[in-house]
């Protein structure tokens, strides 16, 4: 079963229609590569907490979205010091990371179906040859499957080191491949069970 990031609640911004919010995490993350600089970054992190503050949320949804790619913007920020200075690895780290938040923000206040509904309201525009509903759902999977290899992953590290192979990557790594193409498997046969073309 997929995980769903929702927390309930009835906020303005849960209350939003799910294309608009949508479109408005695309222009925030589009404004933060047009708009070089630190005051626009500020502004976009501002608005993203106060975002936060308005839905609810509480600091460890935040720090719960930024917690698993930690390591992946500590590698960045070390190649853009070696590549440039300190002040540019800051930059770009923080425009990941207002990305990030921004993105978790959407989808801790927007359901599955809500999601799909969005991103198909989106794709109305598209011409009629673009398969909108398949696009929809794609998009969603996505999404919705990203917590699911956390979870499984949590699981797979905490059954390994039971085990004595926490420190064996193989030990890892392989049960979690073989776990998430099988909750994949599953959800492809109940999308065809469903007649979904």
């Amino acid at each position: 079963m997929l995980t769903d990031l929702y927390v309930f609640g009835d906020s303005p911004i849960h209350r939003a229609r799910p294309a608009v919010k949508i479109v408005a995490l695309a222009a925030i993350c589009t404004a933060l590569f047009v708009f070089e600089g630190w005051t626009f970054l500020l502004l976009a992190a501002m608005l993203v907490i106060a975002g936060f503050g308005a839905a609810g949320l509480r600091p460890v949804h935040a720090l719960g979205a930024l917690k698993p790619a930690l390591w992946i913007l500590a590698a960045i920020f070390a190649a853009q010091i070696y590549l440039n200075d300190v002040s540019l690895a800051g930059f770009v780290v923080g425009r990941f990371a207002v990305m990030i938040l921004a993105a978790t923000l959407v989808t801790l206040t927007t359901t599955s179906s809500e999601f799909v509904e969005g991103i198909h309201s989106v794709l109305r525009y598209a011409p009629d040859w673009v398969p909108k509903a398949r696009i929809a759902l794609a998009i969603s999977l996505c999404f919705r499957f990203i917590p699911l290899v956390r979870s499984v992953l949590a699981e797979v590290r905490q059954a390994q080191h039971a085990r004595g192979l926490g420190r064996n990557p193989l030990a890892v790594l392989v049960p979690l491949i073989v776990r998430t193409l099988k909750t994949a498997d599953e959800v492809s046969q109940a999308i065809y069970a469903r007649s979904f073309d």
